[in-house]
């Protein structure tokens, strides 16, 4: 084959697709396009940022965590299967790092007893209204948290959300009915209602 067309074969094999659609770009990143990657990395960055920052708060924190996954998804490169939407592919490598900061800050703060597994440093600068929706948010159980979250402000499917926690359609379905019901009653029963935080999971309901 002659030289030119060799080179015009690799040019097109590791340039990003002309739609620029997510599951195109994560294969032509998977073949090696950085450009891809640039794409995916700009169009997430923000959204994968916030997904932290509604679990942890410290924005530095969450930067860090941020970075962590986009690192992560630069390392599978090569291992890289188009098994699901990248957007589930992405969130599940999130929420499997928040997992393992969890359980490193949890044994950092029982092995030195200098603060509580679920101190929130940025508690402290919070509005009255975001402390209470906040503290209503923990109260959840663990899956129904996230579930609420996923699909309130990630923005996941119901399919979505099944794939990234690992559990059946209709336990999503019937967790984000029990979730959002659980909330509105912490809400309505506390001192400060959040009305924000209510007109939204009327909406919802």
């Amino acid at each position: 084959m002659p030289d030119g067309e060799d080179r015009s074969v690799s040019e097109h094999e590791t340039s990003p697709p002309a739609e620029d659609d997510d599951e195109k770009l994560i294969a032509a990143f998977a073949r090696g396009s950085t450009e891809a990657f640039g794409i995916l990395f700009a169009r997430y960055r923000q959204p994968v940022y916030g997904f932290f920052c509604r679990r942890v708060t410290d924005r530095s924190i969450a930067e860090e965590l941020a970075q962590e996954t986009f690192l992560a998804i630069l390392r599978a490169q090569d291992r890289y299967e188009a098994t699901a939407l990248f957007r589930t592919y992405l969130y599940a490598i999130a929420l499997r790092i928040l997992r393992s900061y969890r359980r490193k800050a949890a044994f950092r703060a029982i092995f030195s007893g200098t603060m509580p597994a679920d101190h929130d440093p940025a508690d402290a600068g919070a509005s009255g209204n975001e402390l209470v929706l906040r503290d209503a948010v923990r109260r959840l159980d663990r899956i129904d948290r996230e579930v609420l979250l996923l699909r309130e402000f990630e923005e996941l499917s119901y399919a979505e959300i099944s794939t990234v926690l690992g559990i059946p359609l209709n336990t999503v379905r019937s967790r984000l009915f029990r979730a959002r019901a659980a909330l509105r009653d912490l809400l309505e029963t506390s001192p400060a209602r959040t009305r924000a935080g209510l007109s939204k999971l009327e909406e919802q309901a």
